[in-house]
């Protein structure tokens, strides 16, 4: 039977994709699922797998080459077994595909990465630039949890819920909405559309580089080998070096009745098809409370229980205080040194929370119960014993040393499985460290500047030391404070809330920390890490001139405090 392979689908609009490259050759056999061409369209990577196995007849495109929708890019001879996909064979006859025995491959690399999160494939993509032959292995989307199921798609729904609330706003500012309403099947649509926009330049970022992508749960069997399965194929990969990157996952609270359906977790709310009336946040960190102000923007009535003194304690006691301010505005109820009891389904499908608080017991009803308990480290396809892989103190994630090498010399790992800062932008840092001294460059991890940014409503964002911590070491320091509402640019926005406030060391001036809640926080802490990080002084940042009207402006004038006085504020 002889059965074409079709260009079915472009991504962005496209009509036509250009061939970057052919894997196959004329005359080879080929596995239903196994990627015969790497095409372009409009920047995005396509990848085009057969759609069954058998011996290509015919490749009908070359290098470069395009095509458009509906062109036939290779005829192959085979039984028509592989995927259900309803195509046509040459002959016009439809044909359903069958599972099969998995083919085994094996390849060979410089550097295989289990993981492709944010730590693995900027690992990839460091390491490829230094001229290592990469293979990246990934069970599910390129891009990780960041790109797929955290850090985008939450972001994609802030923004959502600040645009309704602007809407709900309009007249404040002149302008006039009416029947305003959140549509939360669009919302979650608008945010898969940016999520799939952007694995897609994952996947021609990895192309361009020549990484070799391999779809399957990938499994380290010893220090130079990694065994990946799926439906279609078994993979084995022999490697010089090895850098495990398998991020992390939801924890989960041992309470009764956390099994009802009512309660979901930080990955599950985003498949979300209605809003909640009533939801409950367990958890008031940095998730939980992101997720209670996107909810509670959006209409819903939101609850956070906090096990601690404060939502977010681990920041300084003045912004705790101003986001539990922010959050009673927009009528978020806050149950601080509380705990929950039990979870228990009622007669009408909601979920009634038992929580106990100072000793007393209090029960809170919910359509959905958030779970934002933490996260902990994903040893998916690692069995550290088997391997005598070192574990962390804590026996929750890999061990490693400022290299990010383990105790296994050629084995290297990154991200929330080190059970380090579990942050995005610091899995690719270390990346990029680990990249970089398996290519014999000699690098250093340095967690002592890493900025933390927290999308409520309005933003938070810190670098550095906090006021406490520096106080707990003994360090002299002074503040410069200064708040949003004395700024130009921040009136015209409408946001006037939240200040920045910058640490530096008495005797010196030199800058330790900083931070901000306020408008555009998480953009404006560069600014702040650059001169925590380069060890700049407050009149350094003071003798800078910054553009007007600007936010940023907020900065300056904090640093203008520490040398003698702000100019357009007074204590």
């Amino acid at each position: 039977m002889l059965i074409e392979i079709k260009l079915k689908e472009l991504t962005n609009g496209a009509k036509e994709a250009k061939v970057i490259r052919v894997h196959k050759k004329t005359g080879e056999e080929v596995a239903a699922g196994e990627i015969l061409f790497d095409l372009e369209a409009n920047k995005a990577a396509i990848p085009l797998k057969s759609e069954c196995s058998g011996r290509i007849c015919s490749i009908a495109v070359e290098v470069p080459g395009t095509v458009s929708f509906g062109d036939v890019l290779a005829v192959i001879e085979g039984d028509g077994t592989g995927q259900n996909t309803g195509q046509k064979t040459a002959g016009n006859f439809d044909y359903f595909g069958s599972l099969l025995k998995p083919q085994e491959q094996q390849l060979t690399c410089d550097i295989a990465i289990l993981g492709g999160g944010p730590g693995g494939y900027v690992a990839a993509i460091q390491a490829a630039q230094l001229g290592a032959r990469v293979v990246l292995v990934e069970k599910d989307a390129v891009g990780g949890t960041c790109l797929n199921r955290g850090c985008i798609p939450t972001k994609a729904m802030v923004r959502s819920a600040e645009v309704f609330n602007h809407l709900k706003k309009a007249e404040e500012f002149g302008c006039h909405a009416e029947n305003v309403n959140i549509d939360l099947k669009k919302v979650i649509e608008r945010k898969d559309g940016i999520v799939n926009q952007l694995v897609q330049g994952i996947h021609y970022l990895l192309n361009k580089h020549n990484i070799r992508l391999v779809s399957g749960l990938g499994e380290l069997v010893d220090q130079e080998t990694i065994s990946v399965k799926s439906r279609m194929e078994k993979t084995i990969i022999k490697a010089k070096s090895i850098i495990i990157a398998t991020g992390s996952q939801p924890a989960e609270l041992p309470v009764d009745g956390a099994e009802i359906d009512n309660i979901v977790d930080s990955e599950q709310i985003l498949r979300l098809k209605h809003l909640p009336e009533r939801m409950v946040v367990v958890g008031g960190g940095v998730i939980g409370m992101e997720f209670a102000f996107i909810f509670a923007n959006f209409g819903a009535q939101v609850s956070v229980i906090e096990y601690c003194n404060d939502c977010l304690a681990m920041l300084d006691q003045d912004i705790c205080e101003e986001i539990t301010r922010k959050a009673k505005e927009k009528g978020i109820k806050i149950y601080t040194d509380a705990k929950v009891n039990e979870f228990v389904k009622s007669e009408n499908d909601q979920c009634i929370v038992s929580i106990i608080q100072k000793d007393k017991s209090k029960y809170l009803l919910a359509d959905k119960v958030l779970m934002c308990v933490g996260r902990k480290p994903s040893m998916d396809g690692i069995d550290a014993e088997k391997l005598g892989l070192e574990l962390n103190e804590s026996q929750r994630g890999i061990k490693v040393n400022a290299q990010m090498q383990t105790n296994i010399p050629n084995v290297y790992a990154i991200g929330d499985v080190t059970g380090k800062i579990m942050l995005a932008h610091v899995a690719s840092h270390q990346g990029m460290v680990a990249a970089k001294n398996i290519m014999g460059q000699d690098c250093e991890m340095d967690y002592t500047v890493v900025p933390s940014a927290i999308f409520t409503d309005p933003e938070i964002a810190v670098v550095g030391l906090t006021k406490k911590e520096a106080e707990k070491m003994g360090t002299k320091i002074e503040v410069g404070k200064f708040p949003f509402a004395a700024n130009g640019k921040a009136l015209t926005l409408g946001e006037g809330q939240g200040f920045v406030k910058i640490i530096s060391e008495k005797t010196t001036g030199k800058v330790l920390g900083g931070a901000i809640i306020g408008s555009h926080a998480t953009d404006l802490i560069a600014e702040i890490t650059t001169a925590v990080k380069n060890k700049l002084t407050t009149t350094q940042i003071a003798e800078n001139i910054y553009a007007h009207p600007t936010t940023s402006e907020v900065i300056h004038e904090a640093a203008l405090i520490l040398e003698g006085g702000a100019i357009h504020f007074v204590e």
